[in-house]
């Protein structure tokens, strides 16, 4: 049972407090919490759940902002930290980001959603879909209407069917013209490349995401071609354990639009789409810089919006960088960003140029890290592949769409 909700910006700023219980939480936790994050650095501020002198701490960090929750009762930690991570994302859907702008300027909603979203220190509804009906999203004409009525609130009078319901992550009354199924295996590459070149790490982080339009009460099938390459697996709460575990095939009933079917992850990956060699050489308060970057596995579809982006260390006075490929830009805290974009089938784009120490250094001790972005369009790196998509208990055809998307994560390369 969580017994408070705390919101901190990134100044330690207590953004917004959600008492759950009858017992009170101090505000003393929250600065307890910021003057050991402060003392520990990042170690303190990666471990989900901290033991303070009173409580225990959940914490979850997004965009920003850190969310707390205490509690001081024994409870299963998983569970403190998912739905601090489900609010997490239901605010960002909400609020279309995550800021401390936008939570200030939606306090009525996000204490809305907390409302809904958890009673009496215990989940309740934390299904983005039903949450919708129950409190509508903020936009232009719902703040004219707050106006001209005098009502803040955005909570229907209502209460939506699908919550009495044996599915309550759908309503039972759905209906459309037009039937059809849009399926997207999105896909992060994280990989960390070290000074000589080798691959220190490469993981593989995707999401099988859905955008269902179908009347009725919908049973789907989904199968993979290749489902035994994946090494951790994590379901929306609609799929049907016992069919995965017997046959890896994903049996649901979905909710109404859009939502995250699954999601897994692919480790041991021997290599990475693109390579990126930067060579730099020091002497005589003088440093030589390049940077090339080309395809090394050809994925079959097309690299684009190529971006290597570092910082550059606080001794250089000036600098003198050109490419041949895409533009360069520096930026007045010494962030330097090439814009490589597609890169091209007959060239490897290259940046190159020199770097002016401050007087007295005559060698770089501080090497820039680059951190690398790209996309490819059409192609999921981990080699996952979908097998088809059946419906069930449904009479008429629908529609159904696939698409793959892959992208750098936490893609580092040091120099």
């Amino acid at each position: 049972m969580l017994q408070c909700i705390f919101l901190l910006s990134d100044s330690g700023e207590v953004i917004l407090e959600k008492q759950l219980t009858g017992h009170s939480v101090d505000r003393s936790i929250c600065a307890w919490f910021w003057e050991q994050a402060i003392s520990q650095g990042d170690s303190f501020k990666q471990q989900p759940v901290i033991a303070s002198p009173t409580h225990y701490i959940f914490q979850v960090y997004r965009e920003g902002i850190t969310f707390l929750a205490c509690t001081q009762v024994e409870m299963p930690p998983l569970m403190g930290i998912e739905f601090l991570c489900r609010v997490a994302n239901i605010l960002n859907d909400y609020l279309g980001g995550l800021n401390e702008d936008l939570i200030k300027d939606n306090f009525v909603i996000v204490y809305e959603l907390l409302d809904e979203m958890i009673d009496n220190g215990f989940p309740l509804t934390t299904e983005p879909n039903i949450l919708r009906e129950m409190i509508a999203p903020p936009n232009i004409v719902n703040k004219v209407l707050s106006v001209v009525t005098g009502s803040s609130s955005n909570v229907s009078e209502t209460l939506p069917g699908a919550t009495a319901s044996c599915v309550p992550w759908r309503a039972s009354d759905v209906k459309y013209s037009k039937n059809e199924v849009f399926v997207d295996l999105v896909e992060e590459m994280d990989a960390i490349i070290n000074r000589d070149g080798a691959l220190v790490k490469c993981e593989i982080y995707g999401e099988v995401q859905v955008n269902c339009h179908i009347s009725g009460l919908p049973d789907l099938t989904l199968s993979f071609a290749n489902p035994s390459i994946l090494d951790d697996v994590r379901f929306h709460p609609c799929v049907r354990f016992k069919p995965w575990e017997s046959h890896q095939i994903l049996s649901f009933v979905p909710p109404d639009g859009q939502f995250k079917l699954m999601s897994y992850r692919k480790v041991k990956l021997q290599n990475t789409p693109i390579y990126v060699k930067p060579q730099l050489t020091s002497d005589e308060g003088t440093c030589r810089f390049s940077v090339l970057v080309g395809i090394r596995n050809n994925p079959g579809k097309t690299i684009d919006s190529v971006t290597v982006e570092f910082q550059l260390p606080p001794c250089i006075l000036s600098t003198d960088l050109t490419s041949n490929h895409g533009t360069v830009n520096i930026f007045a805290n010494k962030m330097c960003s090439w814009s490589i974009g597609r890169i091209p089938k007959d060239k490897s784009p290259s940046l190159s140029g020199t770097f002016v120490l401050e007087d007295g250094l005559k060698r770089l001790h501080v090497f820039p890290t680059l951190q690398v972005s790209f996309r490819i369009m059409g192609v999921a790196l981990s080699g996952l592949k979908i097998d088809k998509l059946d419906l069930k208990t449904v009479p008429y055809s629908f529609y159904k769409g696939f698409r793959a998307l892959t992208r750098a994560g936490e893609f580092e390369v040091r120099s």
